[in-house]
């Protein structure tokens, strides 16, 4: 099992850009994604507009390991693109490890479910998917080699959690995942 250094970090950042502004954001977040792309440990950064909101941008930013996402976040170069950027746009982020972005609120300064709450959603989202593969999938592969075989699980089920199963099961499990207290507190400072 990998350790806690070793593990892929996502780190998810809300940029409100002042109005007006939209287009110097986006040429500045194209500056900054290049710059990032340079070091080590970058597995990649998606740049997402809020829906139903010109102003607010979101970026998700995954890293191999911890020790390369704070190199990168604590470097002189990250420092200097984040002062060109005043006047333009605030920075908010938040850390996640990985799961909490399938039951994210888009628009809302939300705490994350607890893990167990996270697993307990998960399990009810692998476990009718992996029956059904086992089911009508693995029978047809069982002359594939085992490689392939293997590989049909994550090609298969990835894509379907991502895409379909989690968001809806997020939808359907909304008040148990966040309660009514909880929806709208504010997100801690400093995250």
């Amino acid at each position: 099992m990998a350790s806690a250094e070793t593990e892929p970090v996502t780190i998810v950042f809300t940029w409100d850009v002042k109005p007006g502004r939209e287009r110097d954001f986006e040429e500045w977040a194209e500056g900054l994604h290049d710059v990032a792309t340079r070091y080590s440990g970058h597995q990649g950064a998606t740049w997402l507009r809020a829906e139903g909101s010109r102003h607010r941008y979101y970026t998700v930013v995954n890293f191999a390991d911890q020790k390369s996402l704070d190199r990168w976040l604590h470097s002189g170069e990250r420092a200097e693109w984040i002062e060109r950027v005043s006047g333009i746009a605030d920075e908010h982020r938040q850390d996640t490890t990985g799961l909490e972005t399938w039951f994210n609120l888009p628009g809302e300064s939300v705490p994350p479910p607890s893990k167990l709450k996270m697993i307990v959603v998960t399990f009810c989202a692998v476990y009718p998917l992996s029956l059904l593969l086992q089911a009508f999938v693995t029978p047809l592969t069982k002359a594939w080699p085992l490689p392939v075989r293997a590989l049909t699980f994550p090609v298969i089920v990835i894509p379907l959690l991502t895409v379909f199963v989690m968001p809806g099961l997020s939808r359907v499990f909304r008040r148990w995942l966040y309660p009514i207290g909880r929806r709208h507190r504010p997100a801690r400072p400093g995250r």
